[in-house]
């Protein structure tokens, strides 16, 4: 069993047939576990709970029907990581920084989301790694150590879930979860070559789980295979009235906004776009001159509302981030109902393109690596200016791996449910279109 090609509707598959059961794959993921140069990929982690875990999900007793046929959900018996900024009972929430750790101490109580993973027999193999705070893009950090990708020790996973890439890189587990505010899955996905899903804002319940900016925190996934989209988003999804919506068209955003990206990761965006074309979806293009600088509206908002919930222990974190604490504390309360005005105008603005085109395209980040050790100071103003257009919509958005770096397909609030589906369809194509690439150059007639 290879960890690499682990997805998650084929391990569902093999759990349902009986070929596989979750201790064995507990055990194969926990093996898998901090591969990475400083093996930091988890903060948190229990070999003998994880195994008690699965365990138990073992002994969940199978039924008639359900999605794979054994009376399970779709996630049953499956291995996967949760960034520890949701607390577990009995294990410590740093949110990336000793203090809170030792200030808090172990959970009383599960957050709401990991009650709604153990109650449908996921097994969580660990507490994964994080930017301090969650409040930054590239993984670094100074108390835990940067996390470096497995296999690439000198490439940055990004952040802030970056022990959610690592995890799920490493085949410690099948999917993570990891949060995004400005970026945090869309960035690490595009960067670890793997897909990532932020759902629309407001799915999911924070109780029990670390906020940074609540205007734009988000949940989502990191995995490995677009098809698995649709399974992953149910966790989220609310328990009536998903959209059935259908998604025909979709626009790219114009080459103009892309002075500071690497030509390769252009390349590849225009070659996605031709795929989705291929799918049956029309294409067009959209100007973003009236975005008008999104990044200004959104850093202050989140460094106000960061303040307030960090409010007193500032002094206990590293200096860069110290410093946009202390900013949002001195933002005014007249500014900041002006900053929110012009987010209300923003997303308004954003309603009416996506009621227009249905689903946008653009790069989740301008380069397709983020070397350790470099300095990156000006590296978080520069993805972010492509990532937060979609935070302050508060949208949903899947991040398609690509060659070079990663494309980010955004569609309406709440249109969770088509997206996945179109992600689906879009890796699905992409695996018959390889398949019948490789029966040619072996000499195979071509699939019909």
């Amino acid at each position: 069993m290879n960890s690499t090609g682990w997805t998650v509707r084929g391990l569902r598959e093999e759990l349902a047939a009986g070929s596989l059961q979750p201790t064995e794959l507990a055990r194969r993921a926990l093996a898998q576990s901090n591969r990475n140069q400083d093996r930091n990929t988890y903060l948190w982690q229990n070999e003998t709970w994880t195994l008690a875990e699965a365990a138990r999900a073992e002994a969940i007793p199978r039924g008639p029907g359900g999605p794979f046929g054994d009376g399970h959900g779709p996630l049953w018996g499956l291995p996967i990581s949760v960034k520890d900024c949701f607390d577990l009972a009995g294990a410590p929430t740093t949110c990336g920084v000793r203090f809170y750790r030792d200030l808090n101490g172990p959970a009383a109580q599960d957050s709401w989301l990991i009650q709604r993973l153990r109650a449908a027999g996921v097994v969580i193999t660990g507490k994964t790694h994080l930017h301090p705070l969650a409040y930054g893009i590239t993984g670094e950090n100074p108390e835990f150590g940067d996390c470096a990708q497995p296999g690439d020790a000198a490439a940055l996973t990004g952040g802030s879930s970056s022990g959610a890439a690592a995890s799920v890189l490493e085949g410690s587990a099948v999917a993570a979860i990891g949060t995004d505010t400005g970026g945090s899955i869309r960035v690490p996905a595009a960067l670890c070559g793997l897909a990532g899903y932020r759902a629309s804002l407001g799915r999911g319940d924070w109780s029990g789980a670390a906020h940074l900016a609540p205007s734009f925190d988000t949940m989502g996934f990191l995995f490995r295979d677009l098809e698995d989209a649709p399974l992953l988003a149910t966790v989220f999804a609310p328990d009536q009235g998903v959209s059935s919506r259908s998604l025909t068209r979709f626009a790219v955003v114009d080459d103009s906004f892309f002075g500071d990206c690497e030509p390769e990761i252009v390349a590849a965006l225009h070659a996605t776009a031709a795929e989705l074309e291929a799918l049956g979806l029309h294409a067009s293009t959209f100007d973003v001159d009236w975005w008008g600088g999104p990044f200004e509206i959104f850093a202050p908002i989140q460094a106000w509302e960061a303040a307030h919930i960090h409010a007193g222990h500032f002094n206990n974190f590293e200096p860069s981030i110290r410093e946009r604490l202390v900013w949002g504390a001195q933002i005014t309360d007249f500014e900041i109902a002006a900053l929110l005005r012009r987010h209300a105008e923003f997303r308004s603005r954003m309603d009416d393109l996506l009621a227009t085109h249905q689903l946008l395209l653009m790069p989740a980040a301008p380069v397709s690596r983020l070397a350790v050790g470099a300095d990156h100071t000006k590296t978080r103003v520069r993805l972010l200016r492509y990532t937060t257009p979609f935070s302050l919509a508060g949208v949903p958005v899947v991040t398609l791996p690509c060659e070079h770096g990663g494309m980010q397909l955004a569609a309406a609030h709440n249109c969770d449910e088509p997206l996945a589906q179109i992600a689906a369809s879009f890796g699905e194509r992409r695996k018959t279109v390889a398949s019948a690439v490789s029966k040619l150059d072996l000499g195979l007639p071509p699939m019909r």
